[in-house]
């Protein structure tokens, strides 16, 4: 490897040195013009690595879309105007009650940006709208998927 700075051959491993803001791969010699940096650990996963064994399935992280339930619907800006104006309150007067800027309001509605979920949740307690379309099997999966009457239910129940 070459030193960064003059140039020669180096023998053994560089030195890593700030020399004016720049930091440089040098030899020893160049390495007294400036400031040594340390080295770069190699990123390592927080996770440790599991020996894979033929035929076990492989874990993988969770994901923000694993909790999202439904998509947004595609008129979502059509219904939170009607929503607020059957409710006669003007776009000013939704981003006060949700404590929003009247631009997102402004922009959401014309349906240049969807909603984060913060805000559409937001928006659907407000207005009582709901803005997500969400299927049966989604909702199902969601509580559980569990639909027969458990022991643990009738407990509860008795118990009331």
């Amino acid at each position: 490897m070459q030193c960064e700075l003059c140039g020669a051959i180096i023998k053994g491993a560089p030195k890593r040195v700030r020399i004016e803001g720049a930091v440089l791969q040098v030899c020893p010699k160049c390495a007294t013009l400036g400031v040594e940096v340390a080295q770069p650990r190699p990123v390592e996963s927080k996770r440790k690595a599991v020996a894979a064994t033929p035929g076990a399935p492989q874990r993988r992280g969770r994901d923000v879309f694993d909790l999202m339930v439904g998509e947004i619907v595609e008129d979502f800006g059509e219904r939170i105007k009607s929503a607020r104006l059957e409710k006669n309150w003007t776009q000013k007067d939704l981003a006060n009650e949700i404590k929003e800027r009247e631009v997102l309001i402004r922009k959401i509605e014309k349906g240049d940006l969807i909603p984060e979920d913060e805000v559409r949740v937001k928006l659907e307690k407000v207005l009582g709208i709901s803005l997500l379309d969400v299927s049966d099997e989604e909702v199902r999966r969601q509580k559980g998927g569990r639909l027969a009457t458990t022991l643990g239910d009738i407990i509860t129940i008795k118990r009331e």
